[in-house]
């Protein structure tokens, strides 16, 4: 049986609704948040480190980075973080990038995969709403577009379910080619 290594329930609702079975083992690791750099470069190595740190037989290991430009936004470590990650975010076209690892059968596979989401300009008073709600902790760039923030966002280009924490197709395609034992790394934009 899969074993996702996170501690996320929007990944765990989004293997359910797939119809994926899985048991989950929450990672002790901690995550390395640059504030520059690949976003598809640190998406993988956090998601290849939560996977190789359970034990299984097969362990799926994921993390979602935000990229504004060249600048990494991670989860705000509180509300004035919040604040400052939505600012950033407002008005512009960023991109969501989740990296996901497969550890099973000896071999570890990668993907990542690239959401631009494109986010309308926010009030003060829209962000200081938003934050105050509690929904922006816990997640990458401060929002949940599965929860209340789809009402900022204008556009997206590329999966939902990415964007929510998960690409469940790429989940697909890396226990397909470890039943096969081939696959690889890939780099989906």
């Amino acid at each position: 049986m899969l074993v996702l290594a996170s501690a996320s329930p929007r990944r765990r609702a989004l293997l359910q609704a797939a119809g994926i079975a899985f048991r989950v083992v929450e990672p002790r690791v901690d995550e390395h948040d640059p504030e520059r750099g690949d976003p598809h470069a640190v998406a993988l190595a956090n998601a290849v480190r939560k996977a190789e740190a359970v034990s299984g037989d097969a362990v799926l290991g994921a993390d979602t980075v935000v990229a504004v430009g060249d600048r990494l936004l991670g989860k705000p470590r509180d509300a004035a973080h919040a604040r400052e990650l939505l600012a950033a975010l407002s008005g512009t076209t960023h991109r969501v990038v989740t990296g996901v690892a497969l550890v099973a059968g000896g071999r570890t596979r990668t993907r990542s995969v690239e959401t631009r989401v494109t986010m309308r300009p926010l009030s003060p008073a829209e962000i200081e709403a938003y934050v105050a709600s509690g929904e922006a902790m816990g997640k990458a760039g401060a929002y949940a577009i599965q929860e209340t923030a789809d009402r900022f966002v204008t556009a997206l280009d590329g999966p939902f379910d990415n964007v929510v924490g998960l690409p469940v197709d790429a989940v697909r395609e890396l226990l397909e080619e470890s039943r096969r034992g081939g696959g690889g790394d890939r780099k989906e934009e």
